[in-house]
């Protein structure tokens, strides 16, 4: 059974906590499924993290590829097709109380900056723990990572 991990930035962007917690989970030895609402932003994202640096190489594909199966991380507005351990909700894509139950993880990364990212981030708390999904808050706001809240 799964956890919801919600991420609240507010200190660096999504172009740069994506890429530690993406290396975080293939360290794991998961696949990772990176699941948006706007193809537009996956490509744009998917260009971000092959400019990188060298020695934060991150693997990854957008769906819609040949070998989607095979990405160690999909960047995808759909169903993953790369059997992933691991889904990572950006730019407001939802996840169903279902879904984090049949992943080791859910990540919901939430711009702290825009007020309606951060309402739809409390919807989807409420929502998943109100279903008995496992939650954790973790906030940046210090200038670390801190989990601020657990259910």
């Amino acid at each position: 059974m799964g956890a919801a991990f919600f991420y609240h930035l507010t200190r660096r962007p999504l172009e740069a906590t994506l890429p530690m917690l993406l290396d975080k989970s293939l360290q794991a030895g998961w696949k990772v499924a990176v699941r948006g609402t706007d193809q537009g932003r996956l490509d744009w994202l998917d260009q971000k993290l092959w400019l990188g640096p060298e020695e934060q190489f991150l693997p990854h594909g957008l769906a819609g590829g040949a070998h989607d199966a095979l990405q160690p991380v999909l960047l995808t507005t759909g169903p993953a097709a790369n059997d992933p351990q691991c889904v990572m909700c950006v730019d407001g894509a939802r996840i169903s109380a279902e879904e984090v139950n049949s992943f080791e993880r859910i990540c919901i990364l939430f711009d702290g900056t825009d007020e309606q990212a951060v309402q739809e981030a409390r919807v989807q708390w409420k929502l998943l723990t109100d279903a008995g999904c496992a939650a954790q808050y973790w906030s940046e706001e210090s200038g670390k990572w801190e989990k601020k809240a657990e259910s």
